[in-house]
């Protein structure tokens, strides 16, 4: 069965560029590959399309094949079955995303997330905030308006890889002829070169600014929350999509409230009269001053609640609760005349005074040691 012409099975005139025939081959790859196509001789037409883009990529099979056909008397020698030639390679690339290690260093490319961490008072934490911020970031440069060439030139397709920002390195071994392909050492992978480098941004085709971003602080967000502000992260590459901002929150202590989530706790200080008697006091809250009443023989420790004077909650879910916790002071430097009136105090509600108690004390330690 006599084999069709090669330029035939990939759909090209003879004379067509290298370029052409490999976007030819890729197509009907596609069209014709087994994990793809379904058709009974689907892989036989993906077998024909493969090994006829093998020897038209091949410059030296390319010549041969365009002089003598298929009746190349090189055939069977450094090539055939045991050549992996640049073709197999791009079935990976194509099919599973570069499986064979390679990356496209023109592919289009997402910029670098950012992180700002911000400040916050303790209210400013609670009640939330609109700022501005300023953030180092790279744009495009606009001398070159990010081509990286001075003004008036531009860069040039890169003569060592001819624009494909890889270059092929063939190796002869006993299993046939391996192709490796690696990024551009000239080029670095863009396939392009700048002879006349902008001056602005040294040939980068991006400068380094500081950008002003307004950023909503949500109500009730704590400390080391953050938020993201999609799109204001560094630009992408060769056309990829920006990265993100995201603004992490550092909140500063507040000098009477201790956070716990939503809830907030307040210690009270207040005197033994007003704990023994009773009394009516203000206390400070988020929210503004609320009066709540001390019941007469509050115990220090003891904890009032005040619903809904917490925080926010971050996502909308109402507020958290105040806590008051009181403390009762205990005097100190006392007259003479208020030492007298606590003694008095003491023998009314049959308190014993501080040395009979350390006396009886003792008493009841010496009788547990003699087993009394």
């Amino acid at each position: 069965m006599s084999k069709r012409d090669l330029y035939e099975v990939l759909g090209v005139e003879k004379g067509t560029s290298e370029d052409e025939i490999k976007k030819a081959y890729r197509k009907l790859a596609r069209k014709y590959h087994p994990d793809v196509n379904k058709a009974p001789d689907a892989s036989d037409k993906f077998k024909e399309v493969k090994d006829a883009y093998d020897t038209l990529s091949n410059p030296q099979k390319k010549a041969n094949y365009d002089q003598f056909g298929h009746a190349d008397p090189n055939q069977g020698f450094g090539g055939g079955a045991g050549d992996f030639g640049g073709g197999f390679g791009d079935i990976f690339d194509m099919f599973f995303g570069g499986g064979s290690g390679r990356r496209n260093p023109n592919a289009p490319r997402q910029g670098a997330d950012l992180q700002y961490t911000m400040t916050l008072e303790f209210k400013e934490a609670v009640f939330g905030k609109e700022t501005e911020i300023e953030i180092p970031k790279e744009e495009e440069c606009s001398t070159c308006d990010g081509s990286g060439a001075k003004p008036g030139t531009s860069p040039e397709t890169c003569s060592h890889c001819n624009g494909a920002g890889q270059l092929n390195i063939e190796q002869n071994t006993p299993f046939g002829r391996i192709v490796n392909r690696r990024v551009c050492n000239h080029c670095e992978g863009t396939g392009k070169m700048i002879k006349d480098k902008c001056t602005t941004c040294g040939g980068k085709g991006k400068v380094r600014k500081r950008k002003k971003i307004k950023v909503k602080v949500p109500a009730g967000v704590d400390n080391g929350q953050q938020i993201r502000i999609s799109g204001q992260g560094e630009d992408g590459v060769n056309g990829g999509p920006p990265g993100d901002l995201y603004v992490v929150f550092s909140v500063k202590d507040h000098e009477l409230f201790e956070r716990d989530g939503d809830d907030v706790f307040l210690e009270m200080p207040l005197t033994i009269t007003q704990v023994a008697l009773g009394d009516e006091i203000e206390v400070p809250t988020l929210h503004g001053k609320v009066k709540i009443k001390i019941p007469a023989g509050t115990q220090t420790g003891k904890v009032f609640r005040l619903r809904g004077k917490g925080i926010p909650n971050v996502h909308g879910r109402g507020h958290g609760d105040q806590h008051v916790i009181v403390k009762v002071n205990t005097p100190t430097n006392l007259t003479e005349k208020q030492k007298d009136l606590l003694r008095e105090f003491a023998q009314i509600t049959g308190s014993q005074p501080a040395d009979e108690q350390t006396e009886n004390f003792f008493t009841k330690v010496k009788r547990a040691f003699k087993g009394e």
